[in-house]
């Protein structure tokens, strides 16, 4: 990292991505054409665990190279007469992998106490009826920095 003085450390990396809202997956292909995609996640046991349909581009490219970064941003504020912004944010990389079974369950169950943890039983049931309509994914870390500004 350029700015050392900006490094915040794994543990606040890792802190960013259980509390961040959203991120943004960033594949290539073989031939290294870029995509990015913004999704909601969960982040447990150095794992970034995600869900999607079955088909799409998303799945040609991660098929095609499973090797990604992600990156979040949490808290950001605009200072203007300073030209600059106070942030914070994590970037990962790793390799994805396709769950299935008990881990793609819980990769969803991780989802559903993220975002919708007061509707657990009604979430509960929505999973048992969309499992086979969804895959589930995980990227498995394999190096994590985090940034911030304060």
């Amino acid at each position: 990292m350029r700015r050392a003085d900006r490094e915040s450390g794994i543990e606040a990396a890792r802190g960013l991505l259980a509390s961040a809202e959203y991120g943004v997956l960033s594949m290539s292909s073989k031939d290294g054409v870029p995509h990015g995609v913004p999704l909601n996640f969960a982040f447990a046991d150095d794992g970034i665990f995600f869900h999607c349909a079955p088909e799409g581009a998303k799945i040609d490219l991660l098929t095609e190279n499973p090797k990604v970064s992600f990156c979040a941003v949490g808290k950001t504020q605009v200072q203007p007469a300073q030209f600059a912004t106070k942030y914070e944010s994590v970037i990962a990389t790793g390799r994805v992998e396709e769950l299935f079974a008990e881990d793609k369950h819980r990769g969803l169950v991780l989802l559903l106490q993220k975002y919708s943890p007061d509707y657990m039983k009604e979430g509960l049931e929505y999973i048992a009826g969309e499992i086979d309509r969804t895959k589930v994914f995980r990227i498995r870390i394999e190096s994590i920095t985090g940034k911030a500004r304060k």
